[in-house]
This record gives structure tokens, C-alpha cells and sequence, in this order.
């Protein structure tokens, strides 16, 4: 018991100020969510569609970067300071070329909704939110860069003083930008999509501050030198980050899948769906960061050679990521409506969302387990079968079986309730496979 207790308390001292940093993310999108939702349920409903299309890729690209973290993790064990600093500045080239492309895909690729069997004034909302959030995802990806490089140093709490203080700016902009205050036009939901280009520009700016003047970065030497890109870099990110990335990409395409399969429903069904499954988000940042913490730790210890350890770490991620997981289903069963409540006062949303809520707290339990196992994972730096069984849990299964149970059902079609147990399958299949993974792996080592 002294010996897990021990181990928990690295996790907790990595990971609390990661579960910070996640709760101030998803406070960001709650804020957009709720501001937006007030504002006009086809306002909310452009944001969800926008966001179901693009925010897949966006976390595809920043899933690459991700790679930072497993990389400068055992280095970092290793006790090899100057080559952390060299593998930044050449992943910095990376992380430009990225950005530029997000900008470039987010702005001009937005008119393609228009060939969405959707509502023309809902269109034109997700159009010129994803315009206006365009320049910001640029910025986001640079800070995405310099907060992993932190992370992988387990330099937590920077990170997450940064993002919070990003949150709070983002909520005064929301109000100013959508409603229109200081003499600013009333702009709807797409004055979300500035509020985010701002704070992004904001987080990536202060990010940069810290590591620059900061005396424990000092020791990476990040910026004694120049560095051009490096091929044999940018393919050890690529081959690590492109699983991370794709598998995030394939994940959130299932909940932007489900959107767009419920979207035919209409708004409500829409709006609904996209207040329970934030609601959802936001308590599962618990598992996420113990995750993100079993990342950074695992990566450490096989840098020091520590191999049983690192087995044991895994362990102890997988059942912190449960107990997690335990409470956030209870959370949710007992103040789901009243959670519910801050995000609408359409009653017709609030009555889908209520329904919603109970599948949500079923999935945390699979979706914790197969986070406890992701993390660990990813601090072997083995990604790819991760990405394969993310591949088969959410497109082989949860979004052709979500299609079917929506539309046709078992013996009637089951609406909104079919996607969610759809989903629920899919979490349930990753779950089981990727905890094998890890035990097979971690095994390897020994």
C-alpha cells in the first residue's frame, strides 16, 4: 500500500497541475458553449457543426506535436539536457509548418460546408466562426509546442498557470465579442471564434516568457544556438506523433461523426447532443491528465532504466484512471440536471441533454480505463497499435452501428439514444484492447 501510495503521489504531483490545464481547456469550450448557447440555439448548433468538422483535424496536428512529450520524457530520465534543447529548436520548424497549414485549411476549407444538407443561416455561423478561429490555431499549435516540452520536464505547473489565465480572459471576450459591448457589433457565435484567436496569441506569447526567462528551462540551453530543421527529427515525431495524432483525429471523429449523423434530427437533437457530451468532457479531464501523467512518468523512468517501475507505474495509472472514472459516473448520475442547467434554458434542449447525461456516465468507466492505458503507452513510445485499435473500437464499430440504431434500430429506430450506445461499444472495445497492449508491452521490458 506505502509503495502505491508513493507512486500515486508522482502522479499527483505531475498530474494535478495537467488536470488544471485540461479544466481550464474545457472551460474554454464549456464558456463558448454556454455564451453561445444563449445567444440563440442556432448560434450554438453552428458552433458544434464548425467544431465537428475541423476540431478533428486541429487535434490531429497538435497530436503530432504531442510526440514532445515521450521524446523530452526520457531524455529528460537520461539526464540528456542539451539534446532536449537541440530537439526543440528543430522541431520548432515542424510545429510552424503545421500551423501555417491549420490557418490554411480552417479558412479556406470552411466554404466546403456549404455542401452540408444542413440549414443555410447555421452554415454561414460555422463558416465565419472557423474564418475567425483561423489565425488562432496557428498560435495554438506553438504554444502546444513549448507546453509538451515543459510537460516532458514533468514543469507542470507553468503550464497550467498559462492555460487558466487563458481561460479567464476568454470569458469576458466571449461575452464582449457575441453580444456585442465597448461598441463592438453583436456578433453571435462567431464572436467565440475571435475570443480563441486572442487567447491562443495570448497562451503561446506567455508560454514563450516562461521558458525564455524561467531558471529551470536554463539547463536545455534552448536558445544558445541555431538549428535548422532536422530530417532524423522530424521523422522520430512523425513516427510517434502521427499515431498519437491520428488516433486523437479518429476519436474525435466519432463524436463529430455522431453529430453529423444526429444533425438531420435537428437543432434541438444537435444542441442536446453537444451539451451532455461537454458536460461528459469536462468530468473525464480526470482520467485524462492521470494519463497525461503516466506519459510523462513512464517516459522518466525508462529513461533512468527503471523498468519494473515503469510496470508498476502503469499499474497504478490504470487504477487511479478507474477510481477516476468511478467518481465522474456518480458526478454525473447525481447533479447531471443541474449541470445541465448552466449550459441552456430551451427545455426542449435541456430534455434531450438530461436523457443523454445517464449514457454519459456509463462511458466513463471504458473511456478511463483505455485513458490509463493510452498514457502509459505513449510512454514506451509505442503509438502505433494504439491508433490501429482506436481505428477498429470507433470506425469499424461505434460509428456504422451508431448510424444503424439511430436511423433503424432494433426493431424502431432509437433516435439519439442509438449514437450514444454506439459509442459506449466502441469505448468498450478500446478499453479491453489497449489494456492487453500494455500489459504485453510493459511485459517486454522485464
Amino acid at each position: 500500500m506505502d509503495k502505491f501510495l508513493k507512486e500515486s503521489n508522482h502522479f499527483f504531483r505531475i498530474g494535478f497541475p495537467m488536470l488544471g490545464s485540461q479544466l481550464s481547456f474545457m472551460i474554454m469550450s464549456a464558456t463558448d458553449t454556454i455564451v453561445a448557447g444563449r445567444a440563440g440555439a442556432d448560434q450554438l448548433a453552428g458552433l458544434v457543426i464548425a467544431n465537428s468538422f475541423t476540431y478533428p483535424i486541429f487535434m490531429f496536428m497538435a497530436g503530432i506535436i504531442f510526440a514532445v512529450i515521450p521524446i523530452v520524457a526520457q531524455l529528460n530520465g537520461a539526464k540528456k539536457d542539451i539534446e532536449i534543447g537541440t530537439k526543440i529548436r528543430e522541431v520548432f520548424w515542424l510545429a510552424i509548418l503545421l500551423g501555417l497549414l491549420l490557418v490554411a485549411i480552417f479558412y479556406f476549407g470552411s466554404e466546403l460546408l456549404i455542401f452540408l444538407p444542413i440549414d443555410g443561416e447555421i452554415i454561414s455561423i460555422s463558416i465565419s466562426y472557423l474564418k475567425a478561429i483561423s489565425v488562432g490555431m496557428f498560435f495554438y499549435i506553438m504554444y502546444r509546442l513549448l507546453s509538451s516540452y515543459s510537460e516532458g520536464l514533468t514543469l507542470t505547473i507553468p503550464v497550467f498557470i498559462v492555460v487558466f489565465m487563458g481561460a479567464l480572459i476568454n470569458i469576458p471576450l466571449d461575452i464582449i465579442f457575441v453580444y456585442g459591448y465597448f461598441g463592438l457589433p453583436e456578433m453571435g457565435g462567431v464572436g467565440c471564434g475571435y475570443a480563441t484567436t486572442i487567447v491562443s496569441t495570448l497562451m503561446f506569447v506567455a508560454m514563450l516568457g516562461i521558458v525564455l526567462f524561467s531558471k529551470s528551462y536554463k539547463r536545455n540551453k534552448l536558445f544558445s544556438r541555431f538549428d535548422g530543421p532536422s530530417l532524423k527529427t522530424s521523422q522520430e515525431v512523425f513516427r510517434l506523433g502521427t499515431p498519437i495524432g491520428f488516433g486523437i483525429f479518429v476519436e474525435l471523429s466519432m463524436y463529430s461523426g455522431a453529430a453529423i449523423i444526429l444533425a438531420p434530427l435537428g437543432e434541438t437533437v444537435v444542441s442536446g447532443h453537444a451539451v451532455a457530451l461537454n458536460i461528459a468532457s469536462i468530468v473525464f479531464m480526470l482520467p485524462l491528465a492521470i494519463g497525461l501523467a503516466a506519459s510523462t512518468r513512464v517516459g522518466n523512468l525508462l529513461g533512468e532504466k527503471r523498468y519494473i517501475d515503469a510496470r508498476y507505474s502503469s499499474k497504478v495509472s490504470l487504477s487511479l484512471c478507474f477510481i477516476g472514472a468511478l467518481f465522474n459516473m456518480t458526478l454525473l448520475i447525481t447533479l447531471g440536471d443541474k449541470l445541465i442547467s448552466l449550459y441552456t434554458k430551451d427545455l426542449l434542449v435541456y430534455s434531450v441533454a438530461s436523457h443523454l447525461i445517464i449514457f454519459a456516465a456509463i462511458f466513463q468507466i471504458p473511456d478511463g480505463i483505455g485513458m490509463g492505458s493510452l498514457g502509459a503507452l505513449r510512454g514506451y513510445k509505442d503509438t502505433f497499435m494504439t491508433m490501429v485499435f482506436i481505428i477498429i473500437a470507433y470506425w469499424v464499430f461505434a460509428i456504422p452501428f451508431g448510424y444503424y440504431l439511430t436511423y433503424y434500430g432494433i426493431n424502431q429506430p432509437m433516435g439519439e439514444s442509438g449514437m450514444w450506445i454506439s459509442m459506449i461499444l466502441g469505448l468498450t472495445i478500446f478499453a479491453s484492447l489497449i489494456s492487453r497492449r500494455l500489459i504485453k508491452i510493459s511485459g517486454q521490458y522485464l
